[in-house]
C-alpha cells in the first residue's frame, strides 16, 4: 500500500504544483511513512524532485523544500515497502531519462517481477539499479514507449505502450506518471485492485481547469476539488491529461474484473474518503452492525449479557465499534489513548521489544476496564502479536473477562497486491482455529466476521444507491484465491524477499542506535556482526560479535569502533549490504542534507 499524486494546472507558468502536492501528501500519510518523494516540471520541460527516508515533514522540512521544486506539474508518492529494500535510492518517483524523461509513482506490487528483470537485462539491454518492482514497471514502460522511434510522441502513442505494458506485468497496481513537458499520466490494473481517482476544478489563476489524481479522494475534497467532479479510474483503463488539454481517457486493456481490495476498507483508506463508489466510513459502520449479529450467534445469552463495555482499538474500528455496542445494547467507551506522535513501530529484535512498540502506542485507562467484562474491537488480527499484549494492557487494568472481535474474517494467506502483511507462518490465523487463537492472545473468547458479510458490508456502503449485488473483490488474504493468476514459486521468491528486507531493516536500526548511542549488547551485535533468521523466522544476531583482537578496520561512529564485516573462514573480509544508496537517476536535493 501506496500513496500516489499527480496534479496538472491549467496555467503553464504557474510554478505553485509542489505546494499543492506536498499538501495532499499530509492527507495521504497514513498510506505510506517510510519514504516520500515530489517531482516537478516547469516551463522547457525542467524537472525538479525532492525524495528520501521519512515521513513528509521530515523530507520537505515542515514544507520549507518546496520552493525548491517550480513547476506546473507534479506527481507525488508516498511509500510503504513491500518487495525491495527500504533504501533512500527506493523513494520514489522514479526517472529514466529516456525516452523522452519519465517519472513514475508506483502503488502495488508485481508478482513477475523477476521475469521482468530478466527480459530488460538480455532483451531490451535497460539496467535495473535497485530491487523496487516499481523501476522494473517504469523501464517496460519506457521501452515500449521507445519502440515508436519519434523525436516527439502523442495520446495514441502512449496509449499503445501501456496497453503492451498491460501484457507484460502481472499484479495489482495504480499509477501517475508525468512526461517532461508533455503532461500527467494515470492508469490502473486491469482488475482494479489498487485505487485512483481523478478530480477536476477551476483554475485559481485564471482561465480553464487543473486536474489532479489520488489513490483516495480526501486528498482532492480537501483541496477544493468537489465529489461530483471527482470519478474514479476504471480497471485496465489509462488517461492522459496534456497541458492546456481535457483528459483523454483509453481503455488499454480489457476490464478482466472489478475488484477492489477489501483491506482497504477494512484498515489502509481514511474514513472520510470514497473509493470506487463505496464510502469507507460507511463500510465501517456497515461491518459493526454485521459483526454484531455474529457476535449474538457465537456468545451464549449470559455472555452477551455479562457484556459491561464496548471499546473499540484505535484508531479504524472507531467508527465499526459505536455500532457493534449499539446493536447489541451495549454501552461504548474509548477505553485506550492513542500516542498520536508515535507514527509506527519499529522493526524490532526480540518479542520484547514488539510488546514495548505496542505500549509506547496505546495507553488503557484503568477506569474503563477495573471489574468489567469487556468486548474489544478491532479492524483485523493479523499476527495476534499486538492482539496479545493489547488484552494483556485491559488485564492489567483490572478487566474480568476480555472478549476479543474482528470486523475482517481470519486472515489465513499472503496479501501479494502491494500489502506485506506477514509471511503465512507468522500470521495467527493461519491453520488455527478461533478457540487456539483466543488462548494465544489470552482473550476468553474471539469472534471473527464473515467473509460474506465484510463483502456485504461494503458493497452496500454506495451513498445514496441500493446496494451492488454484482460487486467483487480481492479477498485473497482469506480464501487464497486470489483474482490474478499466480505461479506457485511466487510466494517462495515473496519469502525471501521478505526475509532480506527485515533483515536490512534490523540491521539499519541497529546501526543508527550504534551511531546515536543508545545501543544495547543486541543491537551492536547486530551492527557488527549482522543477522540471520533463526528456524523460528526471527531475526536475530548472526553471531556474538567481539571488537577485540579483531584486524578487520573499524569505522568510528560517536566515538564507538563498530566493524562493518567480518571474516570468512578462508580469512577474507564478508561485506555486508550498504546502509544505504543514493537515487543516481536524477538529482535529489535530499541526499546532501539528512
Amino acid at each position: 500500500m501506496c500513496g500516489i499524486l499527480a496534479l496538472i494546472q491549467a496555467n503553464a507558468s504557474e510554478t505553485s504544483a509542489a505546494s499543492e502536492v506536498h499538501e495532499a501528501l499530509y492527507l495521504l500519510q497514513h498510506r505510506g511513512q517510510d519514504a516520500c518523494g515530489i517531482a516537478t516540471c516547469a516551463s522547457g520541460g525542467k524537472i525538479y524532485q525532492c525524495k528520501g527516508n521519512g515521513l513528509a515533514s521530515k523530507v520537505f522540512l515542515d514544507g520549507a523544500r518546496v520552493s525548491d521544486l517550480p513547476g506546473y506539474m507534479a506527481i507525488g508518492h508516498l511509500r510503504y515497502p513491500t518487495a525491495g529494500t527500504s533504501a533512500n535510492a527506493e523513494a520514489q518517483p522514479m526517472y529514466v531519462n529516456s525516452p523522452y524523461g519519465i517519472l513514475l509513482a508506483h502503488n502495488g506490487n508485481l508478482i513477475n517481477a523477476t521475469e521482468l528483470k530478466r527480459f530488460l537485462d538480455y532483451e531490451a539491454h535497460r539496467h535495473i539499479n535497485t530491487e523496487s518492482d516499481s523501476e522494473c514497471m517504469l523501464n517496460i514502460f519506457a521501452n515500449e514507449l521507445n519502440e515508436t522511434g519519434k523525436a516527439r510522441v502523442n495520446d495514441k502513442d502512449i496509449f499503445a505502450a501501456l496497453s503492451r505494458m498491460y501484457e507484460m506485468c502481472v499484479g495489482g497496481w495504480a499509477c501517475t506518471a508525468m512526461l517532461a513537458g508533455f503532461g500527467i499520466i494515470g492508469f490502473r490494473d486491469s482488475f482494479g485492485i489498487r485505487p485512483l481517482v481523478l478530480g477536476s476544478r477551476p483554475s485559481r489563476d485564471g482561465p480553464g481547469m487543473d486536474y489532479m489524481m489520488a489513490s483516495e479522494s480526501v486528498a482532492l475534497k480537501q483541496l477544493g476539488y468537489k465529489q461530483k467532479d471527482i470519478v474514479d479510474i476504471r480497471p485496465g483503463q489509462a488517461v492522459i491529461i496534456r497541458k492546456g488539454s481535457v483528459p483523454v481517457f483509453s481503455q488499454v486493456q480489457i476490464e478482466k474484473n472489478y475488484a477492489p481490495d477489501i483491506f482497504e476498507y477494512v484498515y489502509f483508506a481514511r474514513p472520510d474518503s470514497i473509493i470506487d463508489g463505496m464510502s469507507v466510513s460507511h463500510s465501517r459502520e456497515n461491518m459493526g452492525h454485521k459483526l454484531a449479529a455474529t457476535i449474538a450467534k457465537v456468545l451464549t445469552p449470559q455472555e452477551l449479557k455479562g457484556i459491561d463495555v464496548v471499546i473499540p482499538i484505535p484508531e479504524t474500528s472507531n467508527t465499526s465499534a459505536p455500532c457493534v455496542a449499539a446493536k447489541l445494547k451495549n454501552p461504548f467507551s474509548q477505553g485506550f489513548v492513542k500516542n498520536r506522535y508515535v507514527f509506527r513501530t519499529f522493526i524490532m529484535p526480540g518479542q520484547k521489544a514488539r510488546e514495548k512498540g505496542v505500549r509506547r502506542k496505546l495507553n488503557a485507562m484503568e477506569e474503563k476496564f477495573a471489574d468489567k467484562n469487556v468486548l474489544l474491537v478491532d479492524d483485523s488480527i493479523v499476527r495476534g502479536t499486538t492482539s496479545r499484549e493489547i488484552v494483556n494492557m485491559a488485564r492489567e487494568a483490572g478487566a474480568r473477562k476480555v472478549y476479543f472481535a474482528s470486523c475482517a474474517p481470519p486472515i489465513t494467506h499472503a496479501h501479494i497486491y502491494g500489502i506485506d502483511l506477514a509471511s503465512p507462518s507468522e500470521l495467527i490465523a493461519h491453520e488455527r482455529k478461533a478457540d487456539v487463537i483466543a488462548k494465544h492472545i489470552g482473550a476468553d473468547r474471539v469472534i471473527f466476521q464473515t467473509l460474506e458479510d465484510l463483502e456485504r458490508a461494503c458493497a452496500e456502503a454506495v451513498p445514496g444507491m441500493p446496494a451492488r449485488e454484482d460487486q467483487n473483490f480481492e479477498v485473497g488474504v482469506f480464501t487464497g484465491q486470489y483474482v490474478t493468476p499466480v505461479d506457485p514459486g511466487y510466494f517462495e521468491h515473496l519469502e525471501k524477499v521478505r526475509g532480506e528486507t527485515r533483515k536490512m531493516k534490523i540491521m539499519e536500526n541497529a546501526r543508527e542506535a550504534v551511531a546515536n548511542g543508545s545501543a544495547g549488547h543486541v543491537e551492536f551485535a547486530i551492527a557488527t556482526g549482522g543477522v540471520k533468521v533463526n528456524d523460528g523466522g526471527e531475526v536475530v544476531p548472526a553471531e556474538t560479535a567481539s571488537v577485540q583482537g579483531g584486524d578487520d578496520s573499524p569505522t568510528i561512529l560517536n566515538g564507538t569502533e563498530v566493524y562493518s564485516g567480518k571474516r570468512k573462514r578462508d580469512g577474507s573480509l564478508d561485506t555486508p549490504s550498504p546502509r544505504d544508496r543514493m537515487d543516481i537517476s536524477l538529482h535529489n536535493i535530499f541526499d546532501y542534507s539528512k
